[in-house]
This record gives structure tokens, sequence and C-alpha cells, in this order.
């Protein structure tokens, strides 16, 4: 301000020394009048100068130069413009680490004003809900999401805990479970949480299933023993009576250790590391010792005076796999028995291993059974799922056995793959990665 006036006192005592100089005392009172208009005026010209360079868009970027009082005052200006800038620049970008952080967590986000209307939504919640994040911007969630339990959960105004929906993608083969909650926040405001907690559904149900399957499937052996047990205690018997009750009770007694050493190696697979690749299986020991228990089974089921089954077991392949051989026997045991069990008399059965193009392997067991349905293949890991019950106790099934080779399969790098149609037979394979299959050297020529 000084420094304003000094210049503005300055301009007219030179012009009016100029004036009076030249004109006499009226050229002096002129030249003061009209310094002053002068330094009024070029003052007047850094103002404007000065608002219209604030009220430009790239006001931090390019200081004018003004001298003066007006410089200075851009200057501070464009300083204090450039440090509201970055702290503008500094919070947007935390503002989108933030949105980003949440458009990557695995559960749903919605966040709604006071009034139930959706802000901002995540590509999850918009998944889980069926939401366009910028159609159904603004529009209440009630609209969205009409399912009546969860109506009546935001017209609770208790949400302490969670409700359970349906998910918009579920379908009958397909089935998707939400769990929602709301969490009240700011003025108002509410945070709307949703995660698929459709695997933890279906595990709760499979460990349901499980415990009632064990129960029921030991119950029944151990219920006929228990009849024996009293028969022979109670009644007087011949000895051919006492020893066919007897061979009853071995064969339900075989039947419940079966179970429990199946279920023993279903926990021991689930609960220890997977087999390294230093150990080579034998394919052939391996294959023999699969195909006589599989002809044992088939001459048992299908008496001589009957129709045999074709058992076709192609030679062994000319390569290797690594693993735990008795984790990889008892897969293809089952496989084959599998076949045996469901092939009726004359049916074929064929065996055999392929080389995978990508270098790996696959052992293909196809028979001529019956088929299984399409709803059933997803389920046919599962343990005790069976496609028909009655069939595969008959047979003395334990309902462990695809659980098993499914897991010996995952174990080794592999999977179960399973084909079938009803009327035309099933394809069942287990197929293994190229880390796992070695090809075998040639033998050595014989040196006379």
């Amino acid at each position: 301000m000084a420094l304003r006036l000094f210049l503005f006192a300055l301009s007219q005592l030179v012009l009016g020394l100029l004036g009076g100089w030249w004109l006499g005392w009226p050229g002096a009172v002129g030249g003061v009048v009209l310094g002053g208009a002068l330094a009024l005026g070029v003052d007047i010209w850094r103002a404007r100068r000065f608002l219209s360079w604030v009220a430009s868009a790239d006001a931090a970027a390019s200081v004018p130069v003004l001298g003066g009082s007006w410089g200075e005052a851009a200057y501070r200006t464009a300083r204090a413009l450039r440090a509201g800038q970055q702290q503008v620049q500094l919070s947007t970008q935390r503002l989108n680490d933030f949105l980003a952080a949440i458009q990557a967590s695995p559960n749903g986000v919605l966040l709604l004003d006071p009034d139930g209307r959706i802000e901002w939504c995540n590509d999850i919640a918009a998944e889980h809900f069926g939401i366009d994040p910028r159609r159904d911007l603004l529009q209440h969630v009630g609209n969205l999401v009409r399912e009546p339990a969860f109506t009546a959960y935001y017209a609770s105004k208790n949400h302490e805990r969670d409700v359970k929906l349906i998910g918009r993608r579920s379908s009958p083969g397909h089935p998707v479970k939400l769990s929602v909650q709301l969490h009240a926040y700011g003025d108002g405001h509410q945070l709307m949480l949703s995660r698929d907690v459709t695997a933890l559904a279906q595990a709760d149900a499979m460990r349901r299933d499980f415990v009632a399957n064990v129960s029921h499937e030991i119950r029944t052996p151990l219920t006929v023993l228990a009849g024996f047990v009293e028969t022979l205690q109670s009644l007087p018997l011949t000895e051919d009576e006492r020893a066919r009750y007897l061979d009853m009770m071995a064969a339900q007694s075989a039947r419940m250790q079966t179970l429990v050493n199946d279920l023993l190696l279903l926990s021991r697979l689930e609960g220890s590391p997977p087999p390294g690749l230093n150990e080579v299986v034998d394919l052939r020991a391996l294959m023999a010792q699969c195909e006589a228990e599989a002809r044992g089974l088939s001459n048992l089921l299908h008496p001589a005076d009957e129709r045999p089954q074709q058992l076709e077991v192609a030679e062994a392949p000319p390569f290797e796999l690594t693993g735990a051989a008795n984790e990889l026997r008892s897969a293809v045991s089952n496989l084959m028995n599998n076949a045996v069990r469901y092939t009726p008399g004359g049916g074929v059965i064929d065996v055999h291993w392929q080389r995978l193009p990508d270098g790996g392997a696959r052992l293909c067991v196809t028979d001529s059974g019956p088929g299984i349905a399409p709803q059933h293949l997803p389920r046919l890991g599962e343990r005790f799922y069976r496609v028909d019950r009655s069939r595969s106790r008959e047979s003395g099934g334990t309902g462990l056995g695809l659980a098993i080779t499914k897991h010996v399969a995952q174990r080794h790098g592999g999977e179960l793959q399973v084909t079938s149609q009803l009327g035309q037979g099933s394809t069942f394979a287990l197929a293994f990665p190229a880390a796992r299959v070695r090809s075998m050297a040639p033998p050595e020529p014989d040196i006379e």
C-alpha cells in the first residue's frame, strides 16, 4: 500500500513540475490531476488484469507480470492456488484409491443416502443384485431388491444381523445365496454389504448330509448284527442256521470295516500334503492288480451261468506316472469296480490309457451300463452321493469311491472327468498333467 501511494504521489509531482515549467501554475495543477489520473488508471488496469487472471482456468500455471503490490498479490495467490490444487489432487487420489480398494473387495458394497437411494456401488454388488452402476444411481434400493425378506429387513430398522437372499443369477443348476447386512454411518447414510455364502451353505449342507449318511450307513449293518446276536443268544439253532447267521454277520462286519477304511482314507487324503514327483509308479503292475480285482468282482456279481461281462483292458502304456502308488491304485480300482457293478451281464467295459496333446495322460474307463442323467453329473464326486441308492448298496458300494478318486486326482494335479448319456453308458476318466508323466526309456538291446 505504501509503495502504491508513493508511486501515486511521484506521478503527480513529476507531471505537476513539468506542467508548471511549461504552462505555469495552471499547467502545474493540470499536471497534478493528470498524474493522479494516470497512476489511478495504471492501478485499475493492473487490478482488472489480476481479476481476469484469477478467473482463468490455469491461474496457478501462469502468473502475470504486474509489478508492485498487484504483482505480489498475484504471486501469493498463485502459490495458494497451487497448494489448493495439490490438496485437491491428493484428496482425489485418496478417494480413487479408496474406491479402487472397495471395487477390489470380494464382497458387494452399496452406499445409500438417508432416503435409501443408491449413491454408489461396486461391480460385485451390481452382479449380486443385477444393478447397472450408471443407470440405477439414485434409484431406491427397495425398487431393485424386491425379495420380501429384504423388504421386511430394511423396514425393520433392526440391522444387527444379516438376512439371507437368493442371488439374482441363481438357477436350479447353480444356486446362489447371499448374506446382506446394513450398517449406518454418517448423517442417516447406510452401507449395504453383500457376501456370496453359496459355498458356505453348500459346505454346511454337505456336513449335515455327511453326518446323516455316516450314521445311516453304520446303523444299518449294526442293526442287522444286533438282530443276529439276539437271535443267536435267545433261540436254539442248528449248526447250519448258526453258520448261515455267522456268515451274514461277517458280511455286515466287513461292510462296516470297508466303510470305516474308506472314511479314514478320505480323511488322510484331505489332511496330507500332495505327493511329490520323485516316486515313479509302475503302471504295468498297477493295472494288472486292478484288472484282477475287477475280474474277480465281475465273476462274483455275474456267475458263469449268466452272460459274462466283457472286460477289455489295454496293455500298459509306454510311459510312467509320478505320485503315490497306493492312492493311484485305489483311484483306478474304484473306477473299474464301479464299471463292473453298474454294467449288466453281457456288457462291455473298456479300459485304456491316452497320451494327451499337452503331454499329459488320461485313463479312460468306458462301460455300456444304463448311463447317468445330466442332473447327477455335477454331484458324482460328493461323499455318499449315489444315483441309485438301492443298487449301490446291493452291489456293496460305500458311496465314497468317487469322492476318493476325485481327491486322488486333485492331489496329483489332475481331475476326474465324467461323460455319460442315459441308455448309452458312461466314461470315467482320470486326467493327469504333463508334469506327472514320464516317457519310458527304450529297453537296451541284448548283446550276444
